[in-house]
Parts: C-alpha cells; structure tokens; sequence
C-alpha cells in the first residue's frame, strides 16, 4: 500500500518538464526543503493546477516513489496575491526563493525556517511602502536564515577583540564573523567599512524587530552598505559560490 504525506509548503521554485509536467521547489513545515514532481499539471484539466503554484503556501499531498516524490493532491492556504502582480516584490520573493537553493540542500525539518518564510512572504504580500522599505523585507529574512543557519554575525561588540565598538570606525568583515574594530582591521584585508546606521539596522534586524525596522529611515548610502554587505555575506557563507 502506497503511503501518502501531507504537509504544508512554501513553493519557491518551480521548473517545467517537457509540455505538461511541473518540477517544484518546496520548502515544508514537516520535512523541509523537497523536490516535488507534478504530472500533467500544466494540463487545463488537471485538479492540482489551482492548488500550486510559485510563491504560494498550500497544503501538499504526495507519494514517496523509488527516484522521487509525486504530488497527488494541492490546497492553496495563502496566494500571497500582490507579490506576482508588483515587479519589484516578484523580485524580492526570487531573491529570497534563491537564498534557499542556494543555502538549503538536504531534507531536515526546521520549523524557524518554515515560519521565517511564512513571515516573510506575509509581509511582502501586504507591504505598500516605497522600494527602500520593502527591501528591508529581503535583509530581514536574509540575515535572520543565515543566523539559523550557524552564521550568525557578532554586531554589538568586536567580532575579533570584543572590545566596545567606535560608530564612528567601525567595519563589516564575513572573515571575522561581523562588525570589527580599526585595530582588527588587519585580521581581514576584505572587510568593508560600514556606518552607525547600518550597524543599527543589523541589530533590529537580528533582535527581529520589525516594527523598528520598517519605520526608521536610512539615507541612500547606508542603503547602498546594507545592500553590498548582504551581497558579500550570501557569496561567502553559500556552499554554492565556495
């Protein structure tokens, strides 16, 4: 007797195969991240198409097969309806969907992943701010994954020396674990020199304070830091860029 698994999961990725099959990228509540394949979905008959689909939180019925998983059943729960409809949120939802290709190989349960993603796609869906703040959404999730993920970065204090921090000569250094002082400086001949404000930022963000976070405002360049930051640290820490 077949046994069947049900589960709830976020779909982040998904592939097509030949002219009526789908390949999707899931990551689920019970066993984590998974390949799903579904047969003649893209069929204008079959009952799975409205239940599944890219950046959607649905309920998944599937088999276990010698070579993979099939999906045999599909409720969407949330549609997360903004996000294919704003070209700059459907951007955001990608980078996020590559974080976890990049970062989340094998099937382990992880149910703070799997409710940093609802978080996540919940807030995007319903965010209406100007590009700046929804950006944030993205460094949120980032930093807060790579923290559940063991690289979590030192932000209070020298990553190197542990000594108390100058905002005014201060630097970010992935080598070193975080923010470092001047003095440590040549312990990491990579690391960039950052300000108060993004120091800030990566604080909130680790505390995951959101509420803070969506209200403060920060300029152009620090924006521009934040950005450079995550960036180097995603290159970095991947198993795919080493």
């Amino acid at each position: 007797m077949t046994t069947r698994y049900k589960t709830k999961a976020f779909i982040f990725k998904k592939k097509e195969i030949n002219e009526s099959n789908r390949n999707f990228s899931v990551f689920t509540e019970e066993f984590g991240r998974m390949e799903i394949f579904a047969k003649a979905i893209r069929k204008n008959a079959s009952k799975l198409r409205n239940g599944v689909d890219i950046f959607n939180l649905s309920e998944i019925e599937f088999i276990q097969g010698r070579n993979r998983k099939t999906l045999t059943d599909a409720v969407a729960i949330e549609k997360f309806s903004t996000i294919p409809q704003d070209l700059e949120k459907f951007k955001i939802a990608n980078a996020v969907g590559e974080v976890l290709e990049d970062f989340i190989k094998g099937e382990e349960k992880d149910r703070e992943i799997f409710n940093l993603l609802r978080e996540t796609f919940s807030r995007l869906n319903n965010q209406n701010a100007e590009k700046g703040r929804r950006a944030r959404i993205y460094y949120y999730f980032l930093w807060n994954i790579l923290s559940l993920l063991g690289y979590k970065p030192e932000v209070d204090k020298c990553a190197t020396c542990r000594s108390n921090l100058n905002p005014l000569d201060i630097y970010f250094s992935n080598k070193s674990g975080g923010v470092i002082c001047k003095k440590c400086l040549n312990h990491d001949n990579a690391a960039r020199k950052i300000n108060s404000d993004v120091a800030k930022v990566l604080r909130l963000i680790l505390k995951k304070d959101w509420q803070t976070i969506s209200r403060i405002k920060v300029g152009p360049s620090s924006q521009k830091l934040l950005e450079d930051i995550s960036d180097t640290a995603v290159h970095f820490f991947c198993p795919a860029h080493c």
